[in-house]
């Protein structure tokens, strides 16, 4: 190569250096405006649902200072981002009207179209609020028949998908929780105003994914019942416990013969995890799937979990339920808006009208067993699910006599029982939304007379059936069949077997398709005991 050559290639490479140092200004300038973009959450856009009367939140990012105008229908409201560059505008309290169209605009201008405003519901939990239309179209033929047409008052968003506020078609439900779909179809259909539903859920999620981290180490119920399991299940002891049967079991393995496989020999001890364990991440899918979603104006949230169960060792569903429930609500600054939670677990009594579409794969009615149950594992959830209703505005979706499983196929039943509750309850229609409740009882001579509420239109059991499934004890707490008759609002509940009776208990099993008591209303009775023995 020869010198002028050379020269002038090292003159190039120094000019394109120093025209690549000169650019890079222009560069940050470019990206930085680029970054000055008014942005909206990723939770607002085209189709969405805005809630009806109560103020509703717009929010996003832009260049710090600037100022920002948000439109819709009569309303124009501006703002100033703050010094990181976020802003929110919050617009008065919307009536239903025709779609219109929401502009968010600074140095630029974002329109989105086709905005409705109705009511807003948020779906979460597991695998039960998780999974899509086309898992239970093949049973479910109310399903099939709803998921087959269009919606244009009903829309929906997923969490974890970026394609935003959908139309409700055949194609876009292909994709959305079969639960929500038919639980907000059915809202839509009754409250004649427009949906939208909002779902953020998990397949096989326990409680505590849906908890922030700080809230578990802070909660005073949550803590209290760490305290509790571990002064009767104290770890130190335990673990010394655990060592010395391990030692144990490492000494046969040592005087096995050598030509012994050792690294499958059975028996190896178990140590069982100390107060308040959580296996893997806390608050992941809260942070994930809902902290997103705040603060969208919504009407409530419809929750199906418990199969998952909560995954902090010790501590009763009740009890972080209650947490989470506080929590969202905080979070949310939108007061202590309802929230719908699906009992647990699923099925296990017969129904009033086995024939209903609701009811729809119910257990069959059966003979009393032999033996009075004494204690189960699920008639202790039960209870735990029942004592979350004592939560304000928390209201339970009874579940005893719908489809079994943990999967149940029937969804929509359990969302056409979920849309129930949040007529009556919510929505304060004039209809019965849950079945008869214990309220209290009184002992006269050989009999236990049992107050209810909710007994809707009168208490009942299914035609050709002999009313059951009520057991009753002395002192002895030894507990025995009772004879049950209903007495206008009463049941009285009564056994040979039993001079003096002191308790009650009622569906108390983890199957209990021989319980049968119901409201005229079609609802079943809640499992119930009026003892604290165990």
């Amino acid at each position: 190569m020869s010198s002028l050559s050379l020269n002038f290639r090292k003159n190039r490479e120094k000019v394109m250096k120093r025209i690549f140092i000169a650019m890079i200004p222009l560069f940050f300038f470019v990206s930085k405006e680029v970054n000055a973009e008014v942005k909206i959450s990723r939770v607002l856009g085209s189709h969405m649902v805005l809630q009806r009367d109560m103020l509703v939140p717009i929010w996003g990012t832009a260049m710090p200072g600037e100022k920002i105008t948000v439109s819709f229908r009569s309303q124009k409201k501006t703002t100033v981002t703050d010094s990181t560059g976020k802003w929110i505008i919050k617009l008065e309290p919307l009536k239903v009207g025709q779609p219109s169209s929401l502009t968010i605009s600074g140095k630029n201008t974002i329109v989105l179209e086709d905005v409705l405003v109705g009511e807003v519901w948020v779906g979460s939990g597991q695998s039960n609020m998780d999974t899509d239309v086309p898992d239970y179209v093949g049973y479910d033929q109310l399903l099939k028949e709803a998921a087959s047409k269009n919606h244009t008052n009903l829309r929906i968003f997923r969490s974890d998908y970026g394609d935003g506020w959908q139309l409700t078609t055949p194609e876009s439900v292909r994709r959305f929780s079969a639960q929500l779909f038919y639980f907000g179809m059915l809202l839509q259909e009754n409250l004649k105003v427009p949906v939208g539903l909002m779902e953020g859920a998990v397949r096989g999620s326990p409680a505590a994914n849906w908890i922030p981290n700080e809230v578990i180490k802070t909660d005073d119920g949550i803590n209290a019942a760490i305290a509790d399991y571990e002064k009767y299940h104290p770890y130190a002891e335990i673990e010394a416990q655990h060592q010395e049967q391990l030692k144990q079991w490492q000494q046969k393995i040592d005087a096995l013969p050598a030509d012994t496989p050792k690294d499958k020999y059975p028996g190896k001890p178990w140590l069982a995890p100390p107060a308040g364990h959580t296996n893997g991440p806390r608050g992941d899918f809260y942070l994930k799937h809902i902290v997103p979603m705040i603060p969208y104006a919504i009407k409530g949230v419809l929750w199906d979990q418990g199969e998952g169960g909560v995954n902090i060792n010790g501590v009763n569903m009740n009890v972080v339920m209650k947490a989470l429930i506080a929590t969202w609500r905080k979070d949310w600054g939108q007061g202590d808006f309802p929230f719908l939670f699906v009992q647990k677990p699923s099925g296990g009594g017969c129904a009033l009208n086995p024939n209903s579409p609701i009811t729809k794969g119910a257990c069959a009615f059966a003979p009393l067993p032999q033996s009075v149950p004494q204690r189960y594992w699920d008639a202790d959830a039960r209870l735990h699910y029942i004592k979350m209703m004592e939560i304000p505005n928390t209201y339970m979706v009874f579940t005893s006599d719908l489809m079994p499983g943990v999967h149940p196929a029937n969804k929509s039943g359990y969302a056409s029982r979920g849309c129930r509750v949040a007529l009556g309850a919510v929505y304060e229609k004039k209809l019965e939304y849950y079945g008869p409740i214990y309220k209290s009882h009184k002992i006269e001579k050989n009999q236990i007379r049992l107050s209810f509420s909710h007994i809707g239109k009168g208490l009942v059991f299914p035609p050709d059936q002999k009313l059951q499934g009520f057991a009753i004890a002395g002192e002895d707490r030894r507990f025995f069949w009772a004879d049950a008759v209903i007495d206008g609002d009463i049941v009285i509940v009564s056994s040979p077997e039993v001079e003096k009776p002191v308790a009650v208990r009622y569906a108390w099993s983890w199957w209990f398709p021989w319980a049968n008591l119901f409201n005229k209303d079609g609802l079943p009775a809640l499992t119930f005991r009026t003892d604290q023995w165990w």
